[in-house]
């Protein structure tokens, strides 16, 4: 039966209690990791959020009916205990924070029983995903997640430290806003006072950050909550936060420069990583030539090298073929690979074909200088020579080619040097390499819609050099924009922003709006643009992504208190779900039959 707390108080939580504390009574409260009886004698390991302490019960100590119910405890019972500290009478457990101590219990009282628990309440649970997120409540007392969710509010309280200090103000922008496009699909909410109207739950803050830089508020963050209904994946969640944040009268290197110096202190303050300013730098076109991918690991080399003239007269048809329709020939050098077997090299093909390759060509250098490869008979041993010192490759190196157009080939080499990096354990969740990806595209031509849209958003300030050519050659016009990546993650983005009535209402023309559109879905902010705007930029942080990253999870699921799945919905309290009819009828809304 579970007891009152009635004339209690906790002393010390269970890690509070040192060994300058032996010889105190102390009260100590929590649930039960682990109960041991050993005839007369019964440990218990008592676990808050602070960690785990030993408690030994002897009948001499604490009484008969003390004693009697500390025969009952198991797993996740909740008690309180009073005892006195004393030092272990065995070795000390050097991997317990109170490994030197334990208590000697005088009295103990149930707070509350435990059923059985449908897993083992431990670090790095085996258990399935899907049943932890089930019972979350109770896969949230693991000791790894409560670290986890520690350090996610270490890092929102450094953030808001260091943002006042730099004469940031945090203000609150709405989380009922208006629909607007070119971004992911919108959360819409049903207007009651309104029939047939929604508002959107906002994807960002962006234009609201923009008009209050058009307001005066010069320096602007808050930890935003965010809404995208998009696909799912293990750094993707339909709800998420945001270090959001923006500056005034500043270019580039003025919001890159603040942001070096937040970075540098929240990991030097979360993971005692002392990150080196200034952060590399690289534009979107060298990332892209060099990694395959606009937001490159950097924790390892295998970078791509572009082996067209090297190529452009062979009689292979793959080469041949993809250089006549305008793309390249590029390749990754993996050293030391040059043994691997058929089997692998054919199980990496298969591989690079989810990207869009047709296929992979490679040549391996054997140990003896030699050569296997499967165009050899389309090259003499001089020119796989001179491709094989091309790509410094040596003795014991796999040399691996793709062949198509640029996107296609970028897809397959910047996808196949990650494959290729974990699976030669390259990739230390506890090393951190920081790289700001500038200049991107300002625009990106859809297929699918038969127009250009914009890469980040239709606010984005072109680079002053380019903007000459948005008529006659808008895909080659750059953006002030950047990316902040960490270890092949993007963290967080942003861009300088139009602040030029003319330039932004030519942007909305190029993405396909007309006049009537742009002031249907954008008025409130093109009115605003009319009383003067300063020039400003910003950027924002996925902070799920940052935590991920920081205590090396594999997903940002184990970083979000109550996060969702793959279908956006949540298992635990089983959202999304039907609501009554009534509600509907307020709002005028019907549910089709191809719907239910």
């Amino acid at each position: 039966m579970a007891e009152s707390m009635l004339g209690l108080k906790r002393s010390h939580r269970c890690t509070e209690v040192t060994t300058a504390d032996a010889g105190k009574e102390v009260t100590v409260m929590g649930w039960v990791q682990k109960s041991r009886n050993k005839g007369g004698i019964i440990f218990v390991d008592l676990r808050d959020r602070s960690g785990l302490l030993q408690i030994i019960f002897e009948e001499s100590d604490c009484g008969e009916e003390s004693f009697a119910k500390a025969e009952r405890l198991r797993s996740e019972f909740v008690v309180a205990i009073t005892g006195v500290v004393e030092s272990r009478a065995g070795a000390v457990n050097e991997n317990l924070a109170t490994g030197a101590i334990e208590v000697r219990a005088r009295d103990l009282r149930i707070l509350s029983e435990s059923e059985t628990p449908p897993f083992p309440i431990e670090e790095n649970s085996k258990t399935k995903e899907e049943l932890r997120l089930k019972y979350r409540y109770l896969d949230l007392r693991r000791p790894d997640i409560q670290r986890n969710i520690k350090i996610r509010s270490q890092v929102a309280t450094l953030a808001r430290a260091f943002l006042a200090e730099e004469g940031f103000l945090e203000i609150e922008t709405p989380t009922m806003i208006k629909s607007t496009p070119e971004g992911a699909r919108d959360y819409l909410v049903p207007s009651r006072v309104h029939p047939g109207s929604f508002y959107a739950l906002p994807q960002s803050p962006q234009l609201y950050k923009q008009l209050l830089m058009c307001s005066g508020y010069d320096r602007y963050f808050q930890l935003a909550r965010c809404y995208r209904d998009e696909d799912l994946r293990a750094d993707r969640q339909p709800e998420f936060t945001q270090i959001d944040m923006e500056l005034s009268f500043v270019d580039v290197d003025d919001v890159l420069n603040v942001n070096e110096r937040l970075l540098k202190k929240i990991f030097k303050e979360t993971c005692n990583y002392d990150l080196p300013l200034p952060i590399e730098r690289l534009t979107w076109r060298e990332a892209m030539d060099r990694f395959g991918s606009d937001k490159p690991d950097m924790r390892f080399g295998m970078e791509l090298n572009d082996v067209s003239e090297l190529v452009k007269d062979t009689e292979f048809v793959v080469f041949k073929g993809a250089l006549e329709m305008g793309g390249s020939v590029r390749a990754i050098n993996a050293e030391g690979q040059g043994a691997m077997p058929r089997k692998k090299i054919d199980a990496l093909v298969e591989y690079a074909k989810g990207f869009g390759a047709k296929g992979l060509a490679y040549l391996a250098i054997n140990e003896d200088g030699t050569y296997k490869c499967s165009f050899s008979k389309f090259m003499t041993e001089e020119e796989l020579h001179i491709l094989a010192e091309a790509l410094g490759g040596k003795p014991g190196d796999l040399l691996l080619f793709a062949a198509d157009k640029d996107k296609v080939v970028f897809d397959v080499l910047g996808n196949l040097r990650l494959e290729l990096a974990r699976q030669l354990d390259l990739l230390k969740k506890d090393e951190f390499k920081f790289l700001w990806v500038t200049e991107f595209p300002l625009l990106e031509y859809s297929e699918e819609q038969g127009r250009y849209t914009a890469m980040h958003h239709p606010f984005t300030m072109p680079m002053d050099e380019d903007w000459a050519m948005i008529d006659t050659n808008p895909g080659a016009v750059r953006a002030k924009a950047y990316d902040i990546v960490l270890n092949g993650t993007e963290i967080g983005g942003g861009s300088v922003r139009i602040h030029q009535g003319d330039i932004q209402s030519k942007m909305l023309e190029i993405l396909g709006f007309s006049k009537e559109q742009a002031q249907e879905q954008f008025g409130f902010l093109l009115d605003a643009f009319k009383f003067g705007v300063p020039p400003h930029a910003g950027l924002a942080y996925g902070l799920d992504r940052v935590i991920m990253l920081i205590v090396g999870a594999d997903s940002i699921r184990d970083v979000i208190a109550f996060p969702k799945v793959k279908d956006a919905s949540c298992l635990m309290s089983e959202a999304p779900a039907p609501v009554d009819s009534k509600q509907l009828e307020e709002l005028g809304i019907g549910i089709s039959k191809d719907s239910e």
